[in-house]
């Protein structure tokens, strides 16, 4: 994750604009570059030039509710949400390649279609590829919490970003957050009190336990061994616009 350089525009208001990802190449297995090879072209989301709004019924060949996750690691919780929800279509976005290959073996194992898979930038994507209020459900579990103070301005969980994602759900949708840092969880608290007007709270905050429809992570089994608590915090967008 990094930040990109400062902008303005016209009479906006100034903000450091976020990127959500540095991409990461990472060593990537033989499994892994053939998944790239073959799978990528099969199953990945395919970007229009000009940058241009996705039909998201033509890209899945269905009308259903659609989720996209940022950042899915390895990409197991995806699959396995996608394997217990096949009336739902789900979108991943994250730019560790091995990760973006390990997701695509595990959508050929399972036999999956109801997945989407892309290598790019989740801010530039949900700027110019996603519709406004084409997203049902939109999930951010384990971000890189950027622990030092001097790096918090890098985090990708921030007002800016958080009107982005307003913008591109529907009313009612579902904004899933989740993290091992307290100090982070405590900062995605007070952001989301920030952008009220677009989001409230779905139930306790944080949530009481993980919810059952957001299977363990491999980054949530690591931070529990270094005795992390898993924070989950669940808001539903309102109508407000954003």
């Amino acid at each position: 994750m990094s930040e990109s350089a400062d902008s303005t525009s016209g009479d906006k208001p100034f903000y450091r604009r976020i990127r959500s990802f540095v991409r990461r190449e990472g060593r990537l297995t033989a499994g892994q570059q053939r998944a790239l090879d073959e799978l990528l072209p099969r199953f990945g989301l395919a970007l229009p030039e000009p940058a241009a709004p996705l039909d998201l019924a033509a890209v899945f060949g269905r009308e259903a509710p659609v989720t996209l996750e940022i950042g899915f690691g390895d990409g197991e919780s995806l699959a396995e949400q996608a394997a217990q929800n096949p009336e739902r279509d789900y979108i991943g976005t994250e730019v560790h390649r091995p990760g973006v290959g390990h997701l695509l073996r595990e959508v050929e194992r399972r036999g999956l279609t109801n997945v989407r898979v892309s290598d790019h930038d989740a801010v530039e994507l949900l700027e110019h590829y996603i519709a406004p209020g084409a997203l049902d459900g939109m999930q951010v579990y384990f971000p890189d919490p950027w622990h030092k103070k001097r790096h918090h301005k890098r985090r990708l969980i921030q007002p800016p970003f958080v009107r982005l994602l307003a913008s591109r759900m529907r009313p009612g949708g579902r904004l899933h957050l989740a993290t091992d840092w307290a100090e982070y969880a405590e900062h995605m608290m007070a952001v989301m009190e920030e952008c009220a007007p677009w989001f409230e709270p779905d139930g306790p905050v944080p949530a009481p336990g993980r919810p059952p429809e957001r299977p363990v992570t491999k980054f949530e089994r690591r931070g529990e061994r270094r005795g992390h608590a898993v924070a989950d915090l669940l808001y539903r967008r309102t109508d407000a616009e954003a």
